[in-house]
Formats: structure tokens, C-alpha cells, sequence
């Protein structure tokens, strides 16, 4: 996607404020796609109160199958540990991490936040949307927007983008969960259920450059 193109005049969180109050007191399915359990935290908090939802972990970006079924199992022990306001499922995909780096060939020497970030979120959004599409979910949406360091205009935009792909079978919730303090409840809630909390985003290649980091500050 041409980064010149986004949408960078919309307010996402306003969009998805109208959206929940022009609900009048329905309960759409929602598919929310979940990087890890401490993103996911804020995100069931507030959508659970107005969506039927369904967490879905799908991330073949993650680089081992150990570290995927780590984080994976964190979202399901929050799910069952946490209060939301209504019940929430979750489905555990199959981990199948060489299809990401098949994905990022070429790639691989960029830093985070470049290019193959934007084919990571669209692979796992599409797979969303696809499972979402199957299932009769209302609309689909991802965690990943409330990460300070993952650019929400480009993910909204792909969401958007591929629902548009589908005829709108499905529709996008767009979002900037970072907002409204989001982020910081995120923090507060990883420490209250004493939540995993990675220090890369996942891939191998940000694995790398987080152990780089590190290096040259110790």
C-alpha cells in the first residue's frame, strides 16, 4: 500500500465512538484479531461491552512455535481470568511461520515499522477477514492499533482496503486503541495479571534488532 495514499485526515476513534453509539443497544459479532494478551487487555475491556466477540490468534509472523503457543496460551489465560462484561470466545490458529517468511523475502534487512510490516498486517487481516467471512461475523478488527509504535493510519487502512476487497461482507471496525488512555490501561492491566510481555513485535527480524538494541546499550 503507497503510504502517500492513507487516510491520514480521519479520526479513527471517532469513527468507531459513532459506530458504538449508533448500535442503540445491539450486539454485532466481532472477529478481533489479537497480537498478544497485553494488547488484547484493554481492547476485551472496552469492546466487550458492546460486541459479541471473538478473539483470534493469528500471527505466523512470530518466530518460533514455542514463542507463538507462549503468547497464545497468555491470551487465553487472560480470557479466562478476566471479568469482561460479556463472554468472550477464542480461536487458536495453527502455527505456520514459514508462510511469513516466504512472505518477507527481500526484506529482511529492513527495520521495523517498513515495509514488510505493512505485508505482515495484511496477511494476518486477510486471514481475519476470511475467518470472519466463514464464521458470519459482523466485523473484524485487530489489536495492533493500540502500540505506540505501530502506525494505525496504514493498518486502518488496509482493513479497510481488504473489506472493500470482499463487498463488504464483512465490515471494518476501524480504531486507534491507543487512545482514550488505551495504551496505558494496557500497561496497568499486564501487570495486574501478571501478563508475558515481549520485547520484539514478533518476526525474527525484530528479534534481532531488539537484541541489537540491547547490546549497544549494555
Amino acid at each position: 500500500m503507497n503510504i502517500s495514499n492513507l487516510h491520514t485526515n480521519i479520526n479513527f476513534q471517532s469513527e468507531l465512538d459513532e459506530i458504538i453509539t449508533n448500535l442503540n443497544g445491539t450486539r454485532p459479532k466481532l472477529l478481533l484479531h489479537c497480537c498478544c494478551a497485553p494488547c488484547a487487555s484493554y481492547c476485551l475491556e472496552y469492546l466487550s461491552k458492546y460486541f459479541d466477540i471473538t478473539a483470534i490468534f493469528i500471527n505466523d509472523n512470530i518466530e518460533s512455535i514455542e514463542e507463538y503457543y507462549k503468547r497464545a496460551n497468555e491470551l487465553v489465560r487472560l480470557i479466562s481470568e478476566m471479568p469482561l462484561a460479556s463472554k468472550v470466545e477464542c480461536v487458536i490458529c495453527p502455527y505456520n511461520g514459514q508462510l511469513f517468511l516466504d512472505r518477507a523475502k527481500g526484506l529482511e534487512n529492513f527495520t521495523e515499522g517498513g515495509p514488510r510490516c505493512g505485508i505482515c498486517f495484511t496477511d494476518r487481516l486477510r486471514a481475519t477477514c476470511l475467518y470472519g467471512i466463514k464464521n458470519k461475523f459482523d466485523y473484524f478488527t485487530t489489536t495492533l492499533t493500540i502500540s505506540p509504535l505501530k502506525n494505525s493510519i496504514l493498518i486502518n487502512d488496509i482493513g479497510m482496503a481488504i473489506s472493500k476487497s470482499t463487498n463488504n461482507l464483512i465490515k471494518w471496525l476501524p480504531s486507534n486503541f491507543k487512545k482514550k488512555g488505551g495504551y496505558l490501561r494496557s500497561i496497568q492491566l499486564s501487570k495486574e495479571y501478571n501478563l508475558y510481555r515481549q520485547n520484539y513485535c514478533g518476526c525474527i527480524f525484530s528479534k534481532n534488532e531488539a537484541i541489537t538494541k540491547a547490546n549497544k546499550k549494555g
